[in-house]
């Protein structure tokens, strides 16, 4: 067999994001729709095999550079980012059932839990499966204590077969009683958060290209959920297309249920509910969607209902919604600080202010991320600094609605950061009646 007819044998057992092309597979992805529409778009896959090496490498630099010994996740998003490891990912977030060791200088041990070994079978970069010994209060109860200094033991040991006499771990989440454990056990618990939103903050071509993918699959269903947005449908129908496009080509889940129509347009926030959407209607939906690869895709939009021409009011709330997203997406280039992005940019009329919403910017990856960039009015309460760099990703928001008025419009892109400015990610077109 010469080489081309190897390589070909090769791509028969591979999927185009260099996973195995097995039917069986244990190993969760992208659905054959999800690939085919790709394909159309001329839009690459990810290579997720290097893509799970560069993510693990960031952390290790993050552990390196803060001379810990290694860090213990919990957070099933931080997991994840780290091993490419998910799991009942829903549930873990509100029950610590599954925890991952990562030595800066040696294994990444997966504590999974009851009967789960087996999900990690597909993942080189994690060395050592074993059981989690679980201490939250539903399976520790009266023995939560127990439990944890059961649990904190095997930390302690790996710690010392792997440490260099090093104490400093780093953890993101954990339940009281296994900090007290820990601290018992003389381990020195350091910010694990604050790194992880740190290693996560910088993407390469990769991870660019599985969110490229994911919001190319978001805005696929995203074309199915228009269709479906007639007068007459509930709320709650209209959204279910949202959650079953992205089900069907192999996304995760949504973070909020965050739409609303009408009169529930203003003030926003208000997530969907049993309304029935009327004719001429405004929708405004925040997609808050983890899609394939588990990349996050946060796009807002507003559409008017119906075969109906927008109103001028509903015009007017569109229009200085898309000039506030569009000025401050202007100003976006590396070296440029959070606390220029604040006071720089659309200065809303004071009309909107009150009901503006809570940031102009924020990160995102694997979910919303580091930073939050805030409002002038609220940088003295709660904002901070910080340097735009190339390889992160934001997304920019506005939301327009007077207090007391009928409807509001929300508006959102997803960016990168480039070495010479951004590039805008989320590509689905505006209403029309609108613009």
């Amino acid at each position: 067999m010469n080489r081309s007819d190897s390589a070909l044998k090769r791509s028969f057992h591979r999927k185009p994001d260099n996973t195995p092309n097995d039917n069986d597979r244990i190993e969760i992805g992208p659905s054959q729709l999800a690939f085919d529409e790709w394909a159309a778009l001329d839009l690459p896959p990810p290579d997720l095999v290097a893509l799970r090496q560069y993510r693990l490498e960031r952390v290790k630099q993050q552990l390196r550079q803060r001379d810990y010994a290694g860090i213990l996740l919990f957070d099933p998003l931080n997991i994840r980012y780290a091993t490419d490891s998910a799991n009942m990912q829903i549930w873990i977030m509100h029950n610590q059932a599954r925890g991952c060791f990562i030595a800066t200088d040696g294994p990444v041990v997966m504590f999974d839990f009851h009967n789960c070994e087996h999900l990690n079978q597909h993942l080189p970069l994690i060395d050592e499966v074993r059981k989690m010994t679980s201490f939250f209060y539903f399976l520790g109860g009266a023995r939560s204590a127990e439990f944890a200094a059961k649990f904190t033991a095997e930390i302690d040991q790996l710690l010392r077969q792997h440490g260099a006499g090093n104490r400093r771990l780093a953890v993101d989440k954990l339940e009281i009683v296994g900090v007290r454990a820990l601290d018992r056990a003389g381990i020195e618990i350091m910010d694990g958060m604050e790194l992880m939103e740190t290693a996560r903050e910088i993407k390469n071509h990769n991870e660019i290209r599985a969110m490229k993918c994911a919001v190319a699959a978001c805005e696929a269903t995203l074309v199915e959920f228009e269709h479906a947005m007639q007068p007459g449908i509930s709320e709650n129908e209209l959204w279910a297309y949202l959650h079953f496009g992205n089900i069907k080509r192999g996304g995760d889940w949504i973070e909020t249920r965050i739409l609303s129509s009408g009169p529930r347009t203003n003030p926003w926030m208000s997530e969907c509910g049993p309304r029935i959407i009327q004719d001429g209607d405004m929708v405004a939906l925040d997609t808050d969607l983890i899609g394939v690869y588990g990349y996050c895709v946060d796009m807002s939009r507003t559409w008017v209902v119906g075969d109906v021409k927008a109103t001028a009011q509903q015009k007017q709330l569109f229009q200085v919604a898309h000039e506030h997203i569009m000025e401050d997406m202007a100003l976006l280039k590396p070296g440029l600080t959070f606390k220029e992005l604040t006071f720089g940019g659309n200065q809303l009329d004071q009309k909107y202010r009150r009901q503006q919403y809570g940031v102009k910017y924020h990160g995102v990856g694997l979910c919303d991320e580091y930073p939050a960039i805030m409002y002038p009015e609220n940088w003295e309460s709660s904002g901070y600094d910080g340097v735009l760099q190339p390889g992160m990703c934001l997304c920019v928001e506005a939301y327009i609605g007077e207090v007391g008025g009928k409807e509001g419009v929300k508006l959102e892109e997803q960016v990168l950061i480039t070495e010479t400015g951004y590039e805008l990610l989320t590509l689905f077109p505006h209403d029309q009646r609108l613009v």
